[in-house]
């Protein structure tokens, strides 16, 4: 392996790299879409069942929009080496298990949700790049629309967080 810069990918190689990791974003978003009725369901605080609610709410945007990003370059969704996110996503950190105490099962759904929201941010904003070197103008626009929703989505479950830490 060279150490050196890496060349300029061309045209072609970028949209491989777009759509390959627009693939594991989607199908990240996808699994977890499924599954968040049961998280949901874990959370003992109103206000965390309700940001849980929002969250879903968009995740189901960032789908639609996605999609619209695979039917503008004429792409087909594909969940071949989206392994890393599902896994993720699959994992959820054991929040299944019991827990003495339901908040510390409510701090783990946030921990959770907001990495989940981290990588997305992170994943987004690399997508963006490839998306603006390849004049993906409107493609652009719809990732940018979901990366705001997740920084929003991190801040909602920040603002949750101190409600059960604030000092009275």
């Amino acid at each position: 392996m060279s150490n050196s810069t890496p060349k300029t990918l061309d045209q072609d190689t970028l949209k491989h790299v777009f759509v390959h990791n627009l693939n594991r974003i989607y199908f990240g978003k996808c699994y977890l879409n499924n599954h968040l009725e049961h998280l949901k369901s874990l959370a003992s605080f109103t206000a965390l069942q309700q940001g849980i609610q929002e969250f879903w709410d968009d995740i189901k945007k960032q789908i639609a929009r996605m999609e619209q990003v695979y039917k503008l370059l004429n792409e087909i969704p594909s969940d071949k080496n989206c392994n890393p996110i599902k896994s993720i996503v699959k994992d959820e950190f054991c929040l299944d298990e019991e827990q003495a105490i339901p908040v510390l099962l409510d701090m783990d759904i946030i921990m959770y949700l907001q990495l989940l929201e981290h990588i997305n941010i992170t994943s987004c904003h690399m997508l963006i790049m490839v998306a603006a070197q390849l004049e993906y103008t409107e493609a652009q626009q719809l990732l940018t629309e979901c990366k705001d929703e997740s920084i929003d989505n991190d801040e909602l479950f920040t603002l949750i967080t101190k409600e059960y830490i604030a000092v009275g």
